[in-house]
């Protein structure tokens, strides 16, 4: 059993390793992740049908089961270390031959496959392989329950372990290492075991008792294995995909930080693993079938119980983590949160494993590999389509209360197929029973609490600002929910994303997405630009006002934000969607940049929150990198980076890590009233000062009215007072940026650290710091004597 939960931990910390390298190639849309997680899971359900079918139980060529599993657990080792050179090895092919559409995802599940499957059977063959030392008893098969509890046990500590301290701390290589080295002790051990400790091959009287006559006598008739695989995988099904709408909602209630998916993951983890000790308990007894059919009734009251909680209960939780802003105190209150609303369905599914152990074992117990092993394999099986088909299908078609339902229905489905041969021999009290469980299930299912539109606009925000607008839309799209609103007694619209405000027609949202387009294209004479996401389309559509540009292309992730957004921002963004200009690319904008040939003017890039999991990727070192690899001669880019929800260590992580890149980079301040709010860097491949006199007459000529309409605006009537944001340069700030965290792919540090300050109110201390630093009168600028008085005046400060 402990070598057992090791091997649970090293797993857990190589899934989030694995993981992470992958998606930095093949994407993080919500259809890379599909494939990633088909292929990840569909090389655990192989190993496990496989191995006992290649390694035989008895006879002369059998071996020690625990000297089989130190095989397997240093060939695991032996792949973990080999992913850390082969998956970055292997992503410049995949660049190299990327394409979009059909063939590009063919291409991502090769690539996936190429990359995980190995490691990933190895790790499925272990259960069938450590489950024949123990025989095919009552007993025994209650072991094999445990091993799977215990297993999700050492899950659950790999879980905390990587995202609370290894990858916060160190990085992915000291992850994998930790999970290398679990991994060569647990083959060690068990090689020394398989020789000093005893083990007898099975025979035909060590099996299960309850095998022809007995069974017969039971159900009525040779029952089959087929129902049990079903219900088991139907099981699966259900745990998967419930698992995919609670992290999205959940996500939104806690902030979708790092550290929230992994007190969700853990909180899910840790109900399977109780629920897997509780079904070894039961599984000794004379009707496991039935049981496990139990467990898929008794789970649609859990999934119900969990959607109230997400609804209603957790929102407004005594103690809200959203008024703490240390992580000793928010860390334990969101675990709490998560754990109280997942347990009872995670219980269900996590008995569902063992009792389908043992009941598959009543049916056919000749090899307890694989008996074992077909029971885990239909159970991931069933896992895959259930994570496929709500990710991809049932909630951007139906939504996530539909497709709670759509799963309810499904579990209820499970219940009578593992029952059913009982069922039809059963008594009347037995019937009648069954018919109110159903009956209450039915009224459970009709009544699941729906996902709430503040939720989803405001996520952990919900219970303080629900009341300052009314929700106008709500969807859950492919990879994100969003939502619009107005705020009562204004005319602001507001764009929700992830549970948070992303743009608004409010002054200072409107004056930040005008200057992430205008500080940059009036350097220049753009051509070709292009924007990473479209949010409310304003920054995109600054774009179409000037007479240089040809072509825009706009990178977004959500293929449900352009059209949505358009019908409530079409005045603000010029109708960018429709402008013959514009090109719209449906995808992960690091892919994208990572993938295409194309060169630009100008790249924009206003991303999500760097507290957002996986965000960080796109302020990393290598994506500025690639930036600056797709910008033509004399190209800029302007990054946007906020200063409220968070501290000044990420902000100075962000920055120094773009001045790292762009090293004659600068910094404008866009204040709320007088008060710090968000900044833009602009980074430029040329080094020549800033003509002032010359922009100020360019934005005077008529082929420049629209520019100028639409910087007035927002309150900028010149060019003076556009610059005039100038907050500092990276030779001003160079004293302030020493000792930051530079945020790199192998790290994504920037992640960590923003999730430790989501609930931070430092940003006018941060301006102020930024501020300070700079100096003026300043190189990066030249005009003339009248020009530089006039951007003196027109400072922030």
């Amino acid at each position: 059993m402990l070598l057992f939960a090791g091997s649970g931990c090293a797993a857990l910390i190589y899934e989030i390793v694995w993981y992470q390298l992958l998606q930095l190639a093949i994407g993080s849309t919500a259809v890379s992740l599909a494939v990633l997680l088909a292929t990840f899971m569909g090389g655990l359900a192989l190993g496990s049908w496989l191995l006992p079918r290649l390694v035989p139980a008895n006879g002369p060529r059998a071996g020690n089961p625990l000297a089989i599993y130190g095989g397997i657990e240093l060939g695991i080792a032996v792949c973990g270390g080999i992913e850390l050179f082969l998956i970055p090895a292997m992503e410049r092919a995949y660049v190299a031959g990327a394409q979009y559409g059909m063939a590009g995802l063919l291409l991502r599940g090769l690539f996936c496959t190429a990359a995980l499957l190995p490691p990933t059977m190895l790790m499925g063959a272990s259960l069938p392989a450590i489950a024949r030392w123990t025989k095919a008893s009552p007993r025994g098969i209650s072991w094999w329950g445990m091993l799977y509890g215990i297993n999700t046990g050492g899950a659950v500590a790999g879980c905390i372990l990587a995202g609370f301290y290894l990858l916060p701390k160190f990085d992915i290589v000291i992850a994998t290492l930790v999970a290398v080295a679990v991994n060569l002790v647990i083959s060690v051990v068990s090689f020394l075991a398989s020789w000093r400790l005893p083990w007898e091959q099975s025979t035909d009287a060590d099996h299960v008792p309850e095998r022809g006559a007995r069974a017969q006598m039971e159900f009525g008739e040779r029952p089959s294995i087929f129902p049990i695989y079903l219900a088991v995988g139907i099981s699966g099904a259900c745990a998967m995909g419930t698992q995919v709408i609670w992290t999205r909602n959940m996500g939104l209630m806690l902030g979708l930080t790092v550290y929230a998916f992994t007190n969700i993951l853990a909180s899910f983890l840790i109900g399977l693993g109780v629920g897997a000790q509780l079904g070894a308990l039961f599984g000794r007894g004379k009707l496991p079938r039935v049981a496990l059919g139990w467990c898929q009734i008794f789970a649609v009251f859990g999934i119900a119980w969990t959607a109230w909680n997400i609804s209603s209960v957790l929102p407004n939780w005594l103690i809200d983590s959203y008024y703490t802003s240390r992580p000793i105190y928010t860390f334990p209150i969101d675990f709490a949160r998560s754990l109280w609303a997942v347990i009872p369905a995670t219980v269900a599914w996590g008995a569902s494993v063992p009792l389908a152990f043992a009941s598959a074992a009543r049916v056919n117990s000749t090899d307890a590999g694989r008996t074992a092993g077909g029971v885990y394999a239909a159970n991931t099986v069933g896992a895959i389509f259930g994570a496929l088909a709500v990710s991809l299908l049932l909630i951007p078609q139906l939504g996530s209360h539909a497709s709670q339902q759509i799963l309810m229905i499904l579990s209820v489905i499970g219940g009578l197929v593992a029952m059913w041969s009982w069922l039809r021999r059963g008594r009347a009290r037995v019937l009648g029973t069954t018919a109110c469980a159903i009956f209450l299930a039915a009224w459970a299912t009709i009544s699941v609490a729906s996902t709430p539109d503040n939720l989803i606009a405001w996520g952990r925000r919900m219970a303080v600002m629900s009341s300052s607008a009314t929700v106008l839309e709500t969807v859950e799209g492919l990879n994100s929910s969003i939502a619009f609103s107005k705020v009562h007694g204004a005319d602001t619209v507001q764009f929700h994303v992830g549970g948070r405000v992303e743009a608004s027609t409010a002054p200072q949202d409107m004056r930040l997405q005008r200057m992430l387009g205008y500080l940059p294209a009036l350097l220049t004479n753009p051509r070709a630009v292009l924007v990473v996401g479209f949010g409310s389309g304003v920054t995109a559509g600054t774009f179409t006002q000037f007479p240089s540009v040809e072509h825009v292309v706009i990178c977004e992730m959500e293929p449900q934000i352009p059209p949505r957004s358009s019908h409530y921002f079409s005045a603000q963004n010029y109708d960018v969607l429709h402008d013959p200009k514009t090109r719209m690319v449906y995808d992960d904008a690091r892919h994208f940049i990572l993938t295409t040939t194309e060169k630009f003017d100008l790249i924009t890039s206003d991303p999500i929150h760097p507290y957002v999991k996986g965000s960080a990727s796109l302020y990393s070192k290598e994506y500025f990198e690639m930036v600056r690899a797709h910008l033509n001669p004399q190209g800029i880019v302007t990054q946007w980076v906020p200063l409220y929800e968070t501290d000044p260590e990420t902000v100075k992580s962000e920055m120094a890590t773009f001045f790292a890149v762009f090293p004659n980079g600068q910094v404008y301040a866009n204040l709320d009233g007088y008060v710090g709010y968000d900044v833009v860097l602009m980074g430029r491949l040329g080094d020549e000062h800033i003509p002032i006199d010359t922009l100020e007459k360019r934005l005077q000529q008529p082929e420049y009215e629209r520019v100028l309409r639409s910087l007035r605006d927002v309150g900028f009537n010149s060019v003076y007072d556009l610059y005039g944001t100038f907050a500092g340069s990276s030779a001003d700030l160079r004293e302030w940026l020493l000792g930051a965290v530079i945020n790199r792919d192998r790290d994504l540090r920037l992640q960590y650290l923003a999730g430790l300050s989501l609930n931070q109110r430092s940003q006018n201390v941060i301006y102020h710091q930024i501020v300070d630093n700079r100096q003026w009168p300043n190189p990066e600028f030249a005009g003339s004597a009248h020009a530089l008085q006039q951007m003196t005046s027109a400072l922030v400060h």
